[in-house]
């Protein structure tokens, strides 16, 4: 009885008489039938599996690029911050009225370029006064040296005594003393005068005003009166990963190092320079060391204060094998990629990724110059698919 019941839902099925074999199977939904339910279930699946697998295989389109071979800087990326070359924070050293002030804020100044005069008038009567004083000293000076040697003279033949003589040795001495005092006084208050006028020790760019002309400036004040910042040349400093410093000092050893500023947002060429300074200790806090590079600015793109985006090249690797990034994808364990091969299939091939450049990433093993990649539409296949070539990208020189 089991047996035609199997036989004829089977029927049922083949004949495609769906009420009757639902019916069917219903029926049949008994504890002693239902080796029978078991066996149509089997059946069902095993004929679906064959008529999946015998449908045509599915091509996959895809975009495809050429690994190609070529120099390849190694470089290492960071975020950095423009610092002036120098900074002067300019200072009265007397006090008085500000007379002028002989610039705009925010000009270029030149070294040497007079930025401020203090009201010199006191400071000339002063010196005029050191200089009276040392001319009257001088003239008294001199006769006291002619006394002393007129009675160096009479002291032999008994005229004045020795103490009369060395009292006016004594006197003329002092005079010349005070003649020496005098003339430091005077230079002092020469220094003074000329302190009125301030000059620009550097060349830079002036920032803020802080005080205008006709107010009283305090010597050494600790308000600066403007702050001048050297920008031709510029730092541009950044910190990079204490991990990375052997191949920092092993490629600085080898020769100078490149180092290119790129602000953000910006179409504007990148800033170029050299490294200049290693920092002497990590910084234990963030496990990462300051670095420094000097650029020329010429053109005075970058400013003080501003982030930019660093590039510090280490060395080249030459003859490398070198694919678009995007190609490159990344597995459980491993990273891998899908080559084309010449029949149009694809085959999933695990590699060892190198450095990153301009959007190319380099290929240390598993990938020859010249193969054929995928770079859009790997999630659609495995190995042995077929695939149709959609787009060919080139390669950057």
């Amino acid at each position: 009885m089991i047996h035609s019941d199997i036989i004829t839902l089977y029927t049922l099925y083949i004949k495609k008489k769906t009420k009757q074999y639902i019916r069917g199977m219903i029926m049949m939904s008994t504890t002693k039938n239902l080796l029978a339910v078991v066996f149509i279930v089997l059946a069902i699946s095993s004929c679906s599996g064959s008529k999946d697998r015998q449908g045509p295989a599915k091509t996959v389109p895809v975009t495809i690029a050429e690994a190609v071979q070529k120099d390849v800087p190694v470089q290492l990326n960071a975020i950095g911050n423009v610092e002036a070359f120098n900074t002067v924070s300019i200072r009265a050293r007397v006090g008085g009225e500000l007379e002028k002030v002989y610039f705009s804020e925010g000009d270029f100044v030149k070294e040497g370029d007079p930025l401020f005069l203090i009201d010199p008038r006191p400071y000339e009567a002063a010196f005029k006064q050191a200089e009276a004083t040392l001319a009257k000293d001088v003239v008294q000076a001199q006769n006291a040296e002619r006394d002393a040697q007129r009675y160096a003279e009479l002291i032999g033949p008994g005229v004045v005594t020795k103490e009369q003589y060395d009292r006016m040795r004594s006197t003329a001495d002092a005079l010349h003393a005070a003649v020496k005092a005098d003339r430091a006084a005077m230079e002092n208050a020469r220094l003074q005068r000329d302190y009125c006028s301030i000059k620009a020790p550097l060349s830079g760019r002036s920032g803020k005003l802080m005080i205008d002309h006709g107010n009283m400036v305090k010597a050494n004040d600790d308000n600066p009166l403007v702050t001048i910042n050297q920008i031709t040349p510029i730092y541009v400093s950044f910190s990079v990963p204490e991990k990375d410093l052997p191949e920092i000092k092993k490629g600085q050893s080898a020769g100078n190092l490149k180092v290119e500023a790129f602000i953000p947002d910006s179409t504007a060429e990148p800033a170029t320079g050299e490294l200049t300074f290693i920092d002497n200790t990590v910084d234990i806090n963030t496990g990462t060391i300051l670095l420094k590079a000097t650029c020329a600015n010429t053109d005075r793109t970058l400013w003080p204060g501003q982030f930019v985006k660093v590039v510090l090249t280490l060395a080249t690797h030459p003859h490398a094998v070198v694919i678009p990034s995007q190609a490159v994808q990344t597995g459980q364990s491993d990273s891998y990629v899908f080559v084309v091969t010449k029949d149009l299939s694809a085959e999933m091939r695990s590699v060892i990724v190198g450095g990153a450049h301009n959007n190319e990433t380099v290929i240390e093993k598993g990938v020859q110059p010249g193969e054929t990649v995928v770079t859009d539409g790997q999630l659609q296949l495995s190995t042995g698919s077929k695939v149709e070539i959609k787009k060919t990208e080139k390669q950057g020189s």
